[in-house]
C-alpha cells in the first residue's frame, strides 16, 4: 500500500503565484509512505530553492516515486493537507478578488488537474483525500512517538479556519478534546507581536526565541497580561485586536534592519513568557483531566524549543515527542500516515529515532565528476579517511560544510547537511553568524554531542539521552559554560542534537575524530546554507554555497575541498541560467521629484516588492539566455574592455549570491 502525502501550494513554480493568503499555502513537501512506514520524504524547498515554498511540489513526488521505483498511477491513496472545504473558500475567495484568474474552485479537481499535467497520468477522483489540516499535524506526532497512549497538542498560525487541536491518542486511534478558533491562534499571537515591534514577519518567529533570554520579562508583563485571559478547564483567549496598539503607544517600533534596544529584548522575552504561560496552562488541565503521562507536540508553536525544554524540566509529563517537521511540511507527513491507517496500514508503533529520507549526495564517482566542473574554483582530496581529516580541519579552527547521504526532512541540518566548527571558541558564533549565515548577531547555534556522552556536558532530566532532533533547548552543565563558549546561549543553555552511532554512523564517526583530538565530544552544527536560500540538498547546492561564502573548506562524500584562486577566465568560462521563479522587467521609476527613468530589475517571482536593480548591460545579457549561455559569450556580446567585463562578472556574482542566477559548469564553456 503506497500513500503520498502533500503539502503546499496549487500552482506551478513557473506560473504568476496565486494570491491566497500566505498563512494558507506554504512549506511544500511530499513524503510517501508505504505499509506505514517512511520510505522518502523531501520539502519542496530543497529542489526547487524557493524558502518555504508554496507551490505544488512537483519535485518533491517526482522524488519520492523514483526512491520507490515506482510512478503516480501507483500509488494508492494521494493525501493533501487541508480540508476540502476550507481549500474550496480559499479559492473561491481568489476568484472574488480575481475574476481574471481561470482556475477552478473546486480543489480535488484542481489538484488532479495539475497532477495530470506534471506527471502525465489521470487521477482517479476516489484516490485523492482531503485531510484536516491539524489533525495531519496531530497525527505526524503521535504516530511517530511510539507511544501507546498520550495527550496530543498541535498548535500553529492558522488552517481549516483553527489554529489548532488537542486530543488523546490511544494506539492507532486519536479523540479530539478541544480545538482552538483562529481568532485565538498562539501563532498569530507570536506573530502580531514581533510584525509590530521587530521588524519581523512570517517565518521569522524562531528569531525571536534566540533574541527572548536577552531579555528582562517583568519590564512588559503587566502590558502583556492585557492580551491574553486564562480560564477555567484550560480554557483561554488571547486578544489579537489589542497587540498593535498597545504596542505602538508603549514602545518604538524597530523597523526592518534596525539595531535592537533593550526594550525590543524586554518585550521579546515577555512575549515569551506569555506564550509558555499559555501553554502550560493548557496542559496542567489535560493533564490532570485525562491521566496522561506523555505529551505528542506538532505545529508551528512545536518549534518554540525554549517551551519544549521547559516542559521537559517541568516534569509535568514522564515523556516528551515532538515532531521535528513540526511546521507544515509535516502535515504532508501526516496527510499520508492518516489515509495509510484508514487502508488498514498504520504506522508501526516505534520511536522516531532518524529522518534521513531525502536525495543521497549520490556515489564518489558521481560527487568526482561533479567537482572537476569547477576545476578552475576549487583544489579537490580523495581521503581514506574523511572523517579524521575534517576533524582536523576543525581542531585548527576551520569552519566547513559537511555533506553526506540523505538529506534531513524538516527544518534541521542533523548532520548531513551541516556547516560544522570547533564548539568552543566564543568568537565562532559571530564569525559563522557574520561570514556565513549573514544573519542577526544575537542568534545561536546548535550543539550535536555524541549520546553517550551527552549527559557529561548537558543536565539532561532523568539521565535520558537521546535528543536527535534538536527540538529541546537544555541547560549547558554550569562547568561546562566556558568551555563551550560558541554553543552556549547568553542564559546558559543550547539546543541540543545528540548523535547515535546506529543512526548516524559517518556523523559519529565524525564528533568522534574530533573528541580524539580535542577531548569534546561535541560539534557546532548549523544548517548548510545562507541567509538568502534553503538548506543545500544535492552536491551543486553544496558547491554553490561553498563558493558563495566564507567557509574554509567543504567535505563532501569523501571529498576534502578547498577554493582555489579563480581567475576571471574560470568565472566567464561558467554558464548562467535564470531559475524558473527569476524575471526580468524594465520599469519607470522616478529618478527625482521631476524625472522618470527606465531601470531594469530581477524579481523572484513577479512581485515588486522582491526585486533588484541590475544595470542595462547584465540586464542585456540576462535577456538573451534561453536554458543557459556562457559568461563569457554573453559578456562578448555588450563589451570587449577588460574592467567593465570585470565589473560586470563581480555583479553577476552578486545576483548569485542572493541566489537569483545560477552558475555552473558548461560542456560549452570555453577553456
Amino acid at each position: 500500500m503506497l500513500c503520498l502525502g502533500l503539502s503546499g501550494g496549487l500552482d506551478r513554480v513557473y506560473e504568476n503565484p496565486l494570491e491566497l493568503p500566505n498563512t494558507f499555502l506554504h512549506d511544500g513537501a511530499a513524503v510517501l509512505v508505504k505499509d506505514g512506514r517512511v520510505i522518502a520524504a523531501v520539502e519542496e524547498e530543497r529542489l526547487n530553492r524557493i524558502k518555504h515554498s508554496n507551490k505544488l511540489p512537483s519535485s518533491a513526488i517526482e522524488y519520492c516515486l523514483a526512491a520507490a521505483g515506482v510512478e503516480l498511477r501507483d500509488v494508492d491513496r494521494i493525501a493533501f493537507y487541508a480540508s476540502e472545504a476550507y481549500c474550496n473558500a480559499m479559492l473561491e475567495r481568489l476568484l472574488i478578488s480575481q475574476p481574471e484568474t481561470s482556475i477552478p474552485t473546486d480543489a480535488n479537481l484542481l489538484l488532479r488537474h495539475l497532477l495530470a499535467a506534471e506527471f502525465g497520468t489521470e487521477i482517479d477522483p476516489s484516490r485523492v483525500s482531503f485531510v484536516g489540516h491539524h489533525q495531519a499535524h496531530a497525527v505526524s506526532a503521535l504516530a511517530m512517538s511510539g507511544f501507546e497512549e498520550s495527550l496530543v497538542l498541535a498548535v500553529d498560525g492558522c488552517g481549516d479556519f483553527l489554529s489548532g487541536l488537542l486530543a488523546v491518542g490511544s494506539g492507532t486511534e486519536m479523540t479530539e478534546l478541544a480545538t482552538f478558533p483562529e481568532n485565538n491562534s498562539l501563532g498569530l499571537f507570536y506573530l502580531e507581536t514581533i510584525r509590530y515591534l521587530l521588524g519581523y514577519g512570517l517565518f521569522d518567529e524562531y528569531k525571536v526565541m534566540g533574541l527572548a533570554p536577552y531579555g528582562d520579562p517583568a519590564r512588559y508583563r503587566e502590558l502583556f497580561a492585557k492580551f491574553y485571559e486564562l480560564s477555567a478547564n484550560g480554557g483561554y483567549r488571547v486578544h489579537l485586536d489589542r497587540i498593535g496598539p498597545a504596542l505602538l503607544r508603549n514602545i518604538e517600533v524597530r523597523r526592518k534592519g534596525m539595531p535592537f534596544t533593550q526594550q525590543h529584548r524586554d518585550v521579546s522575552a515577555s512575549l515569551q513568557e506569555a506564550l509558555e504561560r499559555i501553554v502550560f496552562h493548557i496542559l496542567r488541565h489535560y493533564r490532570e483531566s485525562t491521566g496522561m503521562k506523555r505529551l505528542c507536540l506538532a505545529g508551528g508553536v512545536a518549534h518554540n524549543c525554549t517551551l519544549n525544554g521547559k516542559l521537559l524540566y517541568s516534569g509535568l509529563f514522564e515523556d516528551i515527542f515532538v515532531q521535528p517537521a513540526a511546521h507544515d511540511a509535516g502535515c504532508a507527513l501526516g496527510a499520508a500516515l492518516m489515509v495509510s491507517n484508514e487502508a488498514g496500514q498504520p504506522a508501526p508503533r516505534e520511536r522516531l529515532q532518524a529522518v534521513y529520507w531525502g536525495p543521497d549526495v549520490g556515489s564518489d564517482d558521481s560527487i568526482e565528476q561533479e567537482l572537476k566542473g569547477w576545476a578552475g574554483h576549487l583544489e579537490i582530496d580523495r581521503a581514506a579517511d574523511v572523517a579524521a581529516r575534517a576533524a582536523e580541519w576543525i581542531a585548527d579552527g576551520a569552519v566547513i560544510g559537511w555533506v553526506q547521504g540523505r538529506s534531513e526532512f524538516g527544518p534541521r541540518a542533523l548532520g548531513n547537511r551541516s556547516i560544522l566548527a570547533d564548539p568552543r571558541p566564543a568568537a565562532n558564533k559571530d564569525r559563522i553568524n557574520a561570514m556565513v549565515k549573514k544573519r542577526e548577531s544575537y542568534r545561536p547555534f546548535a550543539p550535536s554531542v555524541l549520546e553517550e556522552d551527552a549527559g557529561a556536558f548537558f543536565e539532561l532530566p532523568d539521565s535520558r539521552a537521546e535528543y536527535p532532533f534538536m527540538n529541546f533547548v537544555v541547560r549547558v552543565r554550569e562547568s561546562m559554560r566556558p568551555l563551550l563558549g560558541a554553543i552556549t546561549h547568553v542564559d546558559g543553555t543550547a539546543r541540543l542534537q545528540t548523535v547515535s552511532r546506529t543512526n548516524n554512523a559517518a556523523y559519529w564517526e565524525l564528533i568522534n575524530a574530533f573528541k580524539s583530538r580535542t577531548g569534546v565530544p561535541i560539534l557546532l552544527n548549523t544548517s548548510f546554507n545562507n541567509n538568502a536560500e534553503p538548506i543545500v540538498d544535492s552536491v551543486a547546492d553544496a558547491i554553490t554555497a561553498f563558493l558563495s561564502t566564507e567557509l574554509d573548506g567543504l567535505v563532501i562524500g569523501s571529498f576534502l575541498v578547498k577554493k582555489r584562486a579563480a581567475t576571471l577566465e574560470s568565472w566567464t568560462a561558467l554558464a548562467v541560467s535564470l531559475p524558473p521563479h527569476v524575471s526580468l522587467y524594465r520599469v519607470r521609476a522616478h529618478a527625482d521629484r521631476e524625472r522618470q527613468e527606465t531601470v531594469c530589475e530581477i524579481r523572484m517571482g513577479h512581485s515588486k516588492r522582491d526585486s533588484v536593480r541590475v544595470s542595462r548591460d547584465l540586464f542585456e545579457m540576462l535577456m538573451q539566455i534561453e536554458k543557459e549561455a556562457v559568461v563569457g559569450d554573453l559578456l562578448d556580446s555588450v563589451t570587449s574592455d577588460g574592467a567593465k567585463r570585470e565589473a560586470l562578472v563581480m555583479e553577476l556574482r552578486g545576483l548569485w549570491d542572493q541566489r537569483r542566477i545560477r552558475l555552473h559548469p558548461s560542456r560549452n564553456a570555453r577553456l
